[in-house]
């Protein structure tokens, strides 16, 4: 694995400044950007482009996303220290390790067997004991730690699944992108679940995300 030096840290302070000027403002958010490397979760070849803000392959036709999507997803979804965060859709890790960071308690899923492994020894290696990596349809998402405080997807959902409002708790927080019909892209929802059968949503910018597809992709 790679070291974090005072190069990274620099370049780190230098996208999070960049992110506050497009009205990134939380403070624990932007604590966590300064302290997660996230060139950690690139391949080595690669370092340029680990602070840039850009989304960037991470193999299996996914990305790691965009810092700016990282930063407004997790500022959406209101961290609070001692969360239990359910992410679906774990990628690199890099949203994991961030919410990690913030403090909270994180279950995330990856439903490609190379990405999750890949991941979860990223994360292992940064010693973020309090991210749980499964391998898993994140359309079920993980009812055996449930109930959630927060859920974030990291995919472009065709529609909120009912299984995984089903795991938040009343009064929880879901941060979902769902496809706008006929368009390439997402309309960023937050959906708080105001009772067993009451929500409501806030619309937030729009974004363009890899989809989100049912099933497990394991090692061949």
């Amino acid at each position: 694995m790679l070291e974090d030096n005072y190069k990274h840290k620099g370049m780190r302070r230098r996208l999070v400044d960049e992110l506050m000027d497009l009205g990134i403002s939380q403070p624990e958010v932007i604590k966590a950007l300064l302290t997660v490397p996230r060139h950690i979760f690139f391949e080595t070849a690669f370092l340029k482009q680990a602070y840039q803000n850009k989304a960037f392959p991470i193999g299996e036709n996914q990305t790691i996303s965009q810092p700016f999507t990282v930063a407004y997803q997790s500022e959406m979804l209101a961290v609070k220290e001692g969360d239990k965060i359910l992410e679906i859709g774990t990628g690199s890790g890099y949203q994991a390790a961030i919410l990690a960071s913030m403090g909270a308690q994180v279950y995330t899923i990856e439903r490609h067997k190379k990405l999750h492994l890949k991941a979860k020894q990223a994360l292992s290696y940064l010693r973020y004991n309090n991210v749980h990596c499964l391998f898993g349809d994140g359309f079920k998402g993980a009812p055996a730690f449930a109930p959630y405080d927060k859920i974030i997807v990291t995919a472009a959902a065709p529609y909120v699944p009912d299984d995984l409002i089903d795991q938040l708790r009343i009064g929880g927080i879901m941060v979902i992108p769902v496809d706008e019909e006929g368009k390439n892209r997402q309309q960023m929802l937050r959906i708080t679940k105001e009772s067993a059968d009451k929500l409501t949503y806030e619309r937030g910018y729009l974004f363009s995300f890899v989809p989100m597809l049912k099933g497990k992709k394991d090692l061949k």
